[in-house]
């Protein structure tokens, strides 16, 4: 069985628990362990701590980091943003010892210590690259027959030269991820463009990140989709809440969701009720 360190974040565990839930259902379906991070922190945001002091940034991503390599495991994230900043701060120090030996200054002061080992996964590619499609297939007890609009957010492929992990313009895991279920992923225009809320372009910029949200939701609107399927409790929330204000009533749902509704999972525990868009199964 496949064993990785929970990363939860912090959108996830308190806006929508039915991502965390439905992840912990799936998971143990699919052979993989899921140990809670004690002590985890936000990883920190990307988009905004990064931006303001990246000495701070990479001292609390390494503290995250730090605990797992501490329990021998690897990092496994629900979210694009986390992966995003826990994965760039994992190979920044990999290749840079004079910061790793500066961070761990840091990290002495708290009797932590990070050797530089930690792998940092997202669900969505342990899912494609290590479980592979055909084991994901043979636990779907209830296919669907969706038409939905694959949602990839920004950090998850990128930077797509350290990352590797698909086309950045032109991806397809999420996209296969979802068809095993029997829902159709449409195909629509702008398919990688940001959701708009970026952490601090949401909070900065209010305006364009609304501009963002609403060119994706006509997009998909256009596409003929009826559902969102992301893999980012941000992206979540920025559609989930935002597209209200707009006039588009697009059920949004994470992979993980749509995962435990195509194995079967009961309704009432995907935490559909948190969401503030209507979701009709």
């Amino acid at each position: 069985m496949a064993k990785y360190a929970f990363f939860l974040g912090c959108i996830a565990p308190l806006r929508y628990p039915g991502i965390e839930k439905s992840t912990r259902v799936v998971a143990e379906a699919l052979g993989i362990e899921l140990v809670d991070l004690t002590n985890a922190s936000c990883c920190p945001a990307p988009g905004v701590i990064r931006a303001f002091d990246k000495k701070t940034w990479i001292a609390a991503a390494a503290r995250n980091l730090a605990l797992a390599e501490k329990n021998g495991l690897d990092i496994l994230t629900i979210c694009n943003g986390c992966y995003g900043s826990l994965f760039d701060a994992a190979h920044e120090l990999s290749e840079n010892k004079d910061l790793l030996a500066d961070v761990n200054e840091i990290l002495s002061k708290i009797g932590l210590e990070y050797k530089g080992t930690t792998k940092v996964r997202h669900f969505a590619e342990v899912l494609y690259n290590d479980i592979g499609i055909e084991a994901i297939r043979s636990k779907i007890v209830k296919p669907l027959e969706y038409e939905v609009a694959a949602f990839y957010g920004c950090h998850f492929l990128k930077p797509s030269k350290i990352k590797q992990l698909d086309d950045p313009e032109n991806p397809h895991i999420l996209d296969e991820l979802i068809s095993v279920t029997g829902a159709k992923s449409m195909p629509r225009k702008q398919k990688v463009l940001c959701c708009g809320a970026g952490g601090g372009l949401r909070a900065g910029f209010p305006n364009n990140a609304m501009k963002l949200t609403e060119t994706n939701l006509e997009n998909i609107k256009e596409s003929g989709a009826k559902y969102i399927i992301d893999v980012c409790p941000f992206c979540h929330l920025q559609f989930d809440i935002g597209q209200k204000d707009l006039g588009y009533t697009f059920p949004v749902l994470h992979l993980s969701q749509l995962y435990g509704i195509a194995m079967g999972m009961d309704v009432k525990e995907l935490g559909l009720s948190a969401h503030q868009t209507p979701v009709t199964l």
